[in-house]
């Protein structure tokens, strides 16, 4: 396997432009795999899916797989560093890969956008989400695509930690795969067309 991975880091060094790096960002462990914070590894976990791929290595502190994707190369990663220290992954992984800024696409939960609402961008700020602002602080730019995933905000007087750290209503996740499958879709549109295309298809709820 690392012989795999090795060749495969090795190709690509060559041809940076076909390399992408798309990373979901949440909490690793059971106790969290349905929270409203953890969409963006449901995210990263439906593209994988789709490319007929699993994470089956742990590395930079990340589990990873590899895709191939309208002719490009594609790096799935998962970061096990809990979210508030995403940045300590997403930083290693990039580095690791030779990553250009504008090949890296972070998936994220976000609670100021509606529940079923995307929102790409081509850059920008962490929108009050700690593990953006992990990555920000990492990477020492805010300039890198970012896919923002609605999750609504907390009702009432409940507290923002604590919301997303809670599962989807009942109500919400009769809706989240049709949410779930629109990430991985712009996700691999951004791959295979870019940040334009993806926005224009995507930074709008069509049912």
């Amino acid at each position: 396997m690392e012989k795999l991975f090795s060749k495969f880091r090795k190709n690509n060094n060559e041809e940076q432009n076909e390399l992408f790096l798309i990373i979901g960002l949440g909490n690793p462990g059971p106790d969290y795999k349905n929270n409203r914070h953890n969409v963006g590894f449901m995210a990263v976990s439906e593209i994988a899916k789709k490319l007929d791929v699993e994470f089956s290595r742990v590395q930079n502190k990340s589990l990873v797989t590899k895709a191939n994707h309208a002719g490009k190369r594609i790096i799935l990663a998962k970061p096990q560093t809990f979210m508030n220290l995403s940045g300590h992954a997403v930083s290693s992984l990039r580095r690791f890969y030779k990553i250009p800024t504008a090949n890296l696409l972070i998936l994220f939960d976000d609670v100021d956008l509606p529940f079923e609402t995307l929102r790409l961008r081509a850059e920008g700020g962490s929108s009050g989400q700690k593990g953006m602002k992990s990555i920000i602080q990492s990477l020492g730019t805010q300039d890198f695509p970012r896919l923002r995933i609605g999750i609504d905000r907390p009702p009432g007087k409940m507290r923002t930690p604590d919301y997303v750290l809670q599962n989807f209503s009942k109500s919400q996740s009769e809706n989240l795969p049709w949410v779930i499958n629109r990430a991985a879709e712009a996700s691999l549109l951004f791959v295979a067309e870019g940040i334009n295309s993806a926005m224009s298809k995507f930074n709008q709820i069509e049912k």
